[in-house]
């Protein structure tokens, strides 16, 4: 069980291991959630999350014997680079387990905290189940994720921080994956400050949790592909299902849509780069999940490890969503000159090209006539009606392509 003693000690013992992290006060997400919004910025920890402190923890608990034979663990992101790290600062070993097609960005940098790496399987649970096939054959100590008392409890030293920082907090808003990280903070905060409101979030294609409790057992949720895949956890843990429903308040879901506006709000505004399961607390608060007003709240930005291919994605998904980048398809005459008009209606409406392509070979275009595809930046969706009206018009027929 863990305790707030064992809190405590986890977090003298992550002092020059893991970074207290700031707690940074955004006029503007406070304006947009009607909160006094803090962001604690876990994205900016050591191997880019919070995944370290609770594998430090984890790995500081072995005995002599049990360090010599090093820890295994299975992973395809955060988690394998915060054992990695975890371990070398530790000077034990350390095996992880990856999936075949796990991004080699994260491979590269678990390998360059001197774990050795083994890619197995197709998915993480066939990775997950050969790690734990490992340990067995090694008897290496496993490091699982989230459901290990060692590990919540160094989740929990984020909990004590922030109380610190901002003693009289009256909200905590967390991410929910497997629930480690919920469950250390709950757990430490409630202990300390028992008023303080404990709000979850899980991403709305992948609510093993809200299911959970709902069912009142820990149940593996059927969930979709999301962008939030750093807690799209299928299924809860035991121990971390009984400290969420003792000690957190309430859960919330947000969508593929509010977690990619967040991110690139973040990216904007504060010149963060947040990854998907790192904005859904956010999420939340912007998009007004969280029924609390006018209360000093702090949203966990739990992780900032972002495939860099990944990122132009999110961002022009971003800016779609936020009506300020659309791309529009016409047909013209393929003659001189009736390009030049049509850019010109776009010019007269101030949006700014990105990109101009033609195709005089395609399904939507007949002999004589070009399809021309602009990418165009705008202000707001209103901008982008103007701009469909002119067009309208002035006799142009055009879809919409994103």
């Amino acid at each position: 069980m863990v305790q707030l003693e064992d809190i405590q000690k986890a977090k003298k013992a992550l002092k020059g291991v893991a970074r207290c992290t700031p707690l940074d006060y955004s006029q503007t997400f406070s304006q947009l959630a009607g909160n006094a919004v803090y962001l604690k910025l876990e994205n900016l920890q050591k191997t880019g999350s919070f995944k370290v402190r609770g594998a430090y923890n984890k790995i500081m608990s072995l005995n002599g014997r049990e360090r010599a034979k090093g820890v295994v663990a299975a992973s395809a992101g955060n988690h394998a680079q915060g054992v990695a790290f975890a371990s070398q600062m530790a000077e034990i070993e350390s095996t992880i387990v990856m999936p075949e097609g796990a991004p080699l960005a994260k491979v590269q940098a678990t390998k360059h905290y001197g774990a050795h790496i083994v890619l197995y399987g197709e998915t993480f649970d066939e990775a997950m189940d050969y790690a734990h096939r490992l340990q067995q054959k090694t008897g290496a100590a496993f490091v699982h994720a989230f459901d290990d008392e060692h590990v919540i409890t160094g989740q929990g030293t984020i909990g004590l921080e922030i109380v610190e920082q901002l003693p009289d907090v009256e909200v905590i808003v967390c991410p929910i994956g497997g629930g480690g990280l919920i469950s250390g903070i709950a757990k430490a905060v409630k202990a300390v400050k028992p008023s303080v409101r404990i709000y979850g979030v899980e991403a709305a294609a992948c609510p093993s949790m809200v299911e959970s409790i709902r069912h009142k057992l820990p149940i593996k949720a059927g969930s979709h592909s999301t962008i939030a895949d750093g807690i799209a956890v299928k299924q809860p843990g035991e121990k971390t299902f009984q400290m969420v429903q003792t000690y957190v308040d309430h859960i919330v879901t947000v969508d593929d849509l509010e977690i990619s506006r967040t991110m690139l709000y973040l990216l904007e505004r504060s010149k963060l780069l947040v990854e998907g399961s790192g904005a859904v607390s956010l999420a939340a608060l912007i998009y007004r999940k969280i029924p609390v007003e006018k209360k000093k709240t702090v949203a966990v930005i739990s992780g900032g490890n972002v495939d860099i291919h990944f990122v132009s994605r999110i961002i022009e998904r971003g800016l779609v969503e936020a009506g300020r980048y659309v791309k529009l398809s016409t047909t013209v005459p393929d003659k001189p000159g009736h390009l030049n008009q049509l850019l010109s209606i776009i010019a007269e409406q101030k949006a700014n090209i990105v990109s101009v392509e033609h195709y005089r070979i395609s399904p939507n275009v007949i002999p004589g006539e070009t399809e021309i595809e602009l990418s165009l930046e705008t202000r707001d969706r209103h901008h982008i009606d103007k701009i469909e009206q002119a067009l309208k018009q002035a006799g142009y027929r055009f879809t919409r392509k994103t």
